[in-house]
């Protein structure tokens, strides 16, 4: 149970991630006022668990992860808030360091590193450094944007990095899980480009995913990372290819 007098709402969204959001509270229920959860019909025990740790449940029907994000904010009622996936476990050195600015804040944003556990071990080099906006005050106007998947935060007002922790993040079980995950988030971001106006070209299918394997094996120097590296890379390349498939796909469709 939480029985911090830091003013901080810890707020996150769920669907069956009985196997996460424990570890995920865990870490964080000391530092927390309040716990917020938008939960979109779980059949295991996600509700179960988060209320164990007093969170305040709210169940609706998934809108999508931008609209869900959005809707949990608007349920935070902290002066600050820090917003984390169920998959993500922040470090105890991170955890104090939140602690330390909620408490003498220079800012009114904080963006966290986030550190990808991935085939046995986390990557230094691969996805890094993947710096996410995720501690803010409710009054710098928090809204949720970019395209679902790939949801992005903005504040108005000014914003630092925590150098001292990281955000680990264990986001795929297996290979399978993440070519499933990785089919799945490429359709979404089809859908979203088309809705934005963006259209399927030659062009874009035949260099893109070249580029982006390019730059996570080479630029971000990915090749450091192992064999680990290499599958991050590749997996890139796929995804970047099906998302211009899909995209070409869904173009025909609305053509009929």
């Amino acid at each position: 149970m939480m029985n911090s007098s830091l003013p901080l709402s810890v707020v996150l969204i769920s669907f069956n991630e009985e196997q996460n959001i424990g570890r995920t509270l865990e870490a964080v229920k000391e530092i927390s006022s309040e716990i917020v959860v938008v939960d979109s019909h779980s059949t295991d025990n996600t509700v179960k668990i988060a209320e164990g740790y007093g969170a305040k449940v709210f169940t609706e029907d998934w809108k999508g992860h931008v609209a869900q994000k959005n809707s949990a904010l608007e349920k935070c009622s902290c002066e600050w808030i820090l917003s984390l996936d169920c998959d993500e476990l922040p470090e105890p050195e991170l955890v104090e360091s939140i602690k330390h600015v909620v408490e003498k804040p220079t800012s009114d944003g904080y963006m966290l590193n986030r550190r990808t556990f991935y085939m046995g071990k986390f990557l230094k080099y691969s996805w890094q450094p993947d710096w996410k906006l995720r501690l803010f005050r409710k009054d710098s106007s928090p809204k949720w944007g970019g395209y679902d998947p790939h949801d992005k935060l903005s504040i108005n007002g000014s914003v630092e990095k925590i150098d001292n922790g990281d955000l680990l993040h264990y986001s795929y079980k297996d290979i399978y899980d993440h070519y499933q995950r990785l089919v799945k988030y490429s359709k979404l971001a089809a859908q979203s480009y088309f809705d934005d106006g963006k259209r399927f070209s030659y062009g874009a299918v035949l260099t893109k995913p070249l580029f982006a394997f390019v730059k996570k094996y080479f630029i971000k120097l990915g090749f450091m990372d192992g064999f680990a590296g290499f599958a991050v890379a590749l997996s890139s390349f796929i995804y970047v290819y099906l998302k211009y498939l899909f995209l070409k796909e869904i173009q025909e469709k609305e053509n009929g």
